[in-house]
């Protein structure tokens, strides 16, 4: 069994600022998700084609303006949406929630919305990765042209990745390391000509990273290809958080990748806490996704899920806590996120604040 496991000699923790350096001269910089905000993105969920259920479609909306009135009490939340749905949309959004013209199909926006990064002179620019709906499997003929309106928009420069892929396949920790599952990249569904070493390089580009640890992570089983942010989060520069059941099942292909990723991590000198999922959610479906790793950390808050298993989810909300101890921990029922395999940082991007 995986216990909650606290590192009191961590450098990370009881520090009131986290302390990231950048990498060696990057042309692009993609700071961690704890820098500054100036606000968040969010994308309406529309499609008819990809929420066949009306009323699933409701729940998923409900679902959604919650976590954007939560984060708006923090920091502007930018909801993005066709025009048309703007009066429905805003019956359910807070005041201090935004909505901008620019139309979606669905509501992922860690995916589809624009990676924003600083160039060398301290800019602002999209580092741009096209999103194609995980390798074409689900429509997306407006989120595929999302972070370019975005960019439009925000009237940022473009800086081409040359990557087909999704940013919630990567995470980086700002001081020059990244973590993902090959799956999610190295996969004909979206870079079918380049070889490893390529994608490798096109991604430490794109976010300014020196080192790329990869783990083989699992194909075709989930939509996403296993992306990394649903199971191990950058907490500190060489410190990860990551989710595990409380009993792992040797024959679940995601069960066995999670503890390979995590034991490479661990050869590559990367600390790994472990947060054990609930055992009693409130939903027991076997493709829930109930991952406590898949927060938000915004300007001051930390906003993660909460299942129904109240011991599982106060541990969590304490590791959390005390992982970043100038923020508050806020916990909300996603349950309707984690039932189409994602979570809170799976429909959230954020927007850093320039000059911090």
């Amino acid at each position: 069994m995986f216990w909650l496991i606290f590192h009191e000699n961590s450098h990370r923790f009881g520090m009131s600022i986290p302390q990231f350096t950048r990498a060696q001269s990057p042309t692009l910089w993609v700071p961690p998700e704890d820098h500054p905000h100036e606000a968040t993105f969010m994308q309406w969920p529309v499609d008819p084609a990809v929420y066949t259920d009306r009323y699933h479609l409701k729940q998923v909306q409900r679902t959604i303006a919650t976590i954007a009135n939560t984060i708006s009490a923090f920091e502007p939340v930018i909801m993005l949406a066709d025009a048309a749905f703007h009066a429905s949309a805003r019956k359910l959004l807070s005041d201090q929630v935004a909505l901008w013209n620019i139309p979606t199909n669905d509501l992922w926006c860690r995916d589809s919305g624009p990676i924003i990064a600083f160039d060398d002179t301290d800019q602002r620019v999209v580092s741009h990765v096209q999103f194609n709906g995980w390798g074409n499997k689900q429509p997306h003929n407006h989120d595929a042209q999302i972070a370019k309106r975005v960019e439009a928009a925000l009237d940022f420069n473009a800086i081409s990745s040359g990557l087909v892929g999704e940013a919630g396949g990567v995470e980086t920790n700002g001081a020059g390391t990244l973590i993902a599952h090959e799956s999610s990249w190295i996969n004909d569904n979206r870079n079918s000509t380049l070889s490893k070493d390529q994608i490798s390089k096109r991604l430490l580009a794109a976010y300014g990273a020196d080192q790329i640890i990869w783990s083989k992570g699992v194909a075709g089983l989930d939509i996403t290809d296993y992306h990394i942010d649903s199971l191990a989060r950058f907490v500190a520069p060489e410190h990860v958080v990551a989710n595990l059941p409380a009993q792992l099942n040797t024959y679940d292909p995601f069960h066995s990748t999670a503890v390979e990723t995590i034991a490479t991590l661990r050869v590559r000198g990367v600390t790994v806490d472990v947060i054990e999922e609930p055992t009693k959610p409130r939903v027991r479906d076997l493709d829930f996704v109930a991952s406590y790793v898949n927060h938000y950390i915004c300007n001051g808050a930390i906003i993660m899920a909460e299942f129904g298993d109240t011991d599982s989810d106060q541990r969590a909300a304490a590791y959390m806590g005390a992982a970043y101890p100038d923020h508050e921990v806020i916990q909300i029922n996603v349950d309707a996120l984690g039932e189409l395999g994602g979570g809170i940082h799976c429909a959230t991007q954020q927007l850093p604040a320039q000059g911090n």
